[in-house]
């Protein structure tokens, strides 16, 4: 009978994984479905006007008219301001600025030695917590943790002994699963404050998301999932894998050399007087880089934050690199942007449709009237805080099982439900972090994810059998673990009213 039971159980999973597959394949490339749903604005603009779509503004109790972008003035406007969409699109020049940055970083090979440095010399009761504490990190550099970290950490359980997968699927948690989270700003912060900032424009003009506004939330979710990471590796997923019985012999760890740890002394002296610097210019009532009436929240740093990104990580990198000898010459500091900015390459296309997308919801007044009249349902509904936002959960990381951008589905997501959200006393900066978990839990069983298929070929080094199956089976207890926690953490956070980031609280009072 266990048998028979077991058998159904994984007919029931497989069919599962072949519904995602077969539907994620279905769906466009990411440029062509923000085309399509460009073209269905266009359409349903006109479709309103005809029948005359209308809602009241909630804050100035006005009649809000959907307007026809294929009338004769919104085809001028379409011509007219199409660059302009483009280039003004919040997130195409915060990701580039930051890339520059993190690129000399990432192409000196001060990232990747300061992470071996923190795998390599962690303490062997400490070494899951912090493979998946240097997987989370890792997410400053983009895709580090995928090429890097999770190999790196097979490596590393198997040389000591212990299940390799089991070690790989611990970094997988980390650097997939903790997506969102992280001790430091990396490039995704900027990236969704962008667009976040678009579709809260929507309803208010002049509204602005910071890069930092999900930090203090994102920082102690850190903890959370390096911990029930440890946790899951340890008591769930290890024991069930058991001892590793393949022939793969055991590589060698190389520790840093003499050159790379003089390297990264020098990047510490230099990180020191950043710091100092900082402290300087801030902490005095009149101090340089304060705000309008010497404020801190409104100062130029955070306002300007992907500047401050991209001088300290440059000028990070390009310590390390001359000291290291990667660096011979400006020549090289300026080859490792470049080779950040060719993986922009397919971004920059994706988000010109993604921007007139955006645009032309925002011109036709279809967002707004969606979201006033969401909101409203949502009011008869009466759900409260809770409910929303766990549905909200839900729904983003369902999303995510088809669509592996991060950025596409938020550039969706957000113009419908920010609006919405305000319009139910909700910050943008919450509608945020409720994407950013729901986002992330799934990503570690997600078939369309960029990097699903790379992990499985990194399985298949040490289990010549292993496939989809294998990886899912061996992630789902931490997706399932990791909506739960998570989402605890994520209510409490804001029933207790505690704020996202600097200047950024849960309610919005516009």
């Amino acid at each position: 009978m266990k048998k028979v039971a077991d058998q159904k159980k994984k007919t029931l999973i497989s069919r599962f994984l072949h519904f995602v597959e077969v539907g994620g394949n279905a769906l466009p490339h990411p440029a062509s479905l923000f085309g399509i749903l460009a073209m269905m604005v266009l359409f349903f603009s006109w479709l309103g006007h005809f029948f005359d779509w209308t809602a009241i503004h909630p804050a100035t109790n006005e009649a809000v008219h959907v307007v026809n972008l294929l009338s004769r003035e919104g085809i001028h406007k379409i011509f007219l301001e199409m660059v302009d969409s483009y280039v003004g699109f919040a997130p195409l020049g915060i990701v580039m600025v930051a890339l520059l940055g993190i690129g000399i970083a990432e192409s000196s090979g001060l990232l990747g030695a300061a992470i071996r440095l923190l795998v390599i010399k962690a303490p062997a009761r400490m070494l899951t917590f912090v493979i998946v504490l240097a997987g989370i990190l890792s997410n400053t550099a983009s895709d580090l943790g995928y090429v890097l970290i999770i190999p790196l950490a097979g490596i590393i359980f198997h040389a000591v002994g212990r299940h390799p997968i089991a070690g790989m699927a611990a970094a997988f948690a980390g650097v997939s699963g903790g997506f969102s989270a992280n001790l430091f700003i990396g490039t995704i912060d900027p990236l969704l404050a962008g667009l976040s900032t678009e579709s809260a424009r929507i309803l208010d003009e002049t509204y602005y998301v910071l890069p930092t506004a999900n930090y203090y939330f994102m920082a102690v979710s850190t903890i959370l999932i390096a911990f029930l990471a440890t946790w899951i590796t340890n008591k769930i997923v290890e024991p069930r894998l058991g001892k590793y019985t393949g022939d793969v012999p055991q590589e060698s760890l190389d520790p840093l050399n003499p050159i790379e740890k003089k390297g990264l002394r020098w990047v510490i002296v230099a990180a020191v007087i950043w710091i100092a610097i900082l402290l300087l210019t801030l902490i005095p009532s009149n101090g340089f880089f304060r705000g309008p009436e010497n404020s801190l929240l409104h100062s130029p740093l955070l306002k300007g934050f992907i500047a401050l990104l991209f001088f300290m990580a440059g000028s990070l990198g390009v310590v390390y690199g001359f000291i290291t000898g990667r660096f011979k010459s400006d020549a090289d500091v300026v080859k490792g942007m470049v080779e950040s900015f060719k993986t922009l390459a397919a971004f920059m296309v994706l988000v010109f449709f993604a921007a007139q997308f955006v645009a032309y919801f925002k011109w036709s007044h279809l967002g707004l009237i969606i979201a006033i009249e969401g909101a409203s349902v949502l009011q008869a509904m009466n759900i409260g805080m809770v409910p929303l936002l766990v549905m909200f959960v839900i729904l983003s990381g369902f999303i995510n099982l088809f669509m592996g951008s991060a950025s596409a589905k938020w550039a969706i997501l957000g113009p419908v439900f920010i609006p919405m959200f305000m319009l139910l006393g909700y910050s943008p900066e919450l509608s945020q972090a409720v994407f950013r978990v729901g986002d992330s839990v799934t990503n570690i069983i997600s078939p369309m994810m960029s990097f699903f298929a790379l992990i499985i070929v990194y399985f298949e080094k040490y289990d010549k059998k292993a496939g989809i199956g294998t990886l899912v089976s061996t992630m789902l207890p931490y997706s399932v673990l990791f909506f739960i926690f998570w989402t605890i953490l994520l209510v409490s956070w804001a029933l207790l009213n505690i704020p996202l980031g600097p200047g950024a609280p849960i309610y919005y009072n516009g």
